[in-house]
């Protein structure tokens, strides 16, 4: 088994080289009881940086998708305060003034990029907020789809913007009110709430796993 020597908190350990960081913290003895939500990339709760001994540049990554490496030094970031804003989405609108009225601090980004360069999932995330600006709903809300609010490009932020809660708002505004309504979403759903469905859900409940995999698989995909 190769194995990596690696620091949590300072202390070194050596643990198998094909584990991810989360993984390892667990081998080397840590019980994560916070900052390790959904374990695959989607939740964003295991923020995390590092730097490889020797060298300066800092990474930022999510512990459950970064296999370790020799010589890192790791640090979590499980919580960043993000400044949360309250609003009505039966109320707001997507007018010009939506994101000066709940988020006046994106005008003052300085274009530093250290957002995108943070971003654990590599979204250009100073390009949605510059979108923002613009009141670009519909382009921030594309860009910044896959974001998930892990915080460390706020951390990073010399302007204080909640980068992640800007581009929720942008796909708030944009799935209420610009995009246009599905109509087979809506039958489809009332359908479900007729209780059409309920049989077959059912019958599906009982089935063993290899067998809804299997249904799952040859299942008719729309083209």
């Amino acid at each position: 088994m190769e194995l990596a020597k690696v620091y949590f908190d300072g202390k070194p350990y050596d643990v198998p080289a094909e584990l991810t960081i989360m993984t390892a913290m667990e081998y080397a003895g840590y019980r994560l009881v916070r900052g390790c939500g959904c374990r695959h990339g989607f939740c964003g709760a295991c923020a995390t940086i590092y730097r490889i001994e020797g060298k300066s540049k800092v990474h930022f990554v999510l512990a459950c998708q970064q296999k370790v490496e020799e010589g890192m030094y790791v640090a979590s970031l499980p919580f960043f305060p993000l400044d949360k804003r309250t609003y009505n989405m039966e109320e707001i609108r997507p007018d010009d003034q939506i994101m000066m009225q709940f988020f006046p601090e994106i005008f003052g980004c300085v274009a530093c990029n250290s957002c995108t360069k943070s971003c654990s999932k590599s979204l250009n995330t100073m390009q949605y907020i510059a979108y923002a600006k613009r009141n670009d709903l519909k382009r921030c809300a594309e860009t910044s789809f896959d974001c998930v609010a892990c915080g460390i490009c706020s951390a990073r932020c010399p302007a204080n913007i909640s980068h992640s809660l800007v581009g929720l708002l942008a796909r708030r505004l944009s799935a209420k009110y610009l995009t246009p309504k599905a109509e087979h979403t809506r039958i489809r759903t009332e359908a479900i709430n007729a209780g059409e469905f309920d049989a077959a859900i059912d019958d599906m409940i009982k089935m063993p796993m290899e067998e809804i995999k299997k249904l799952y698989d040859t299942r008719d995909i729309e083209k």
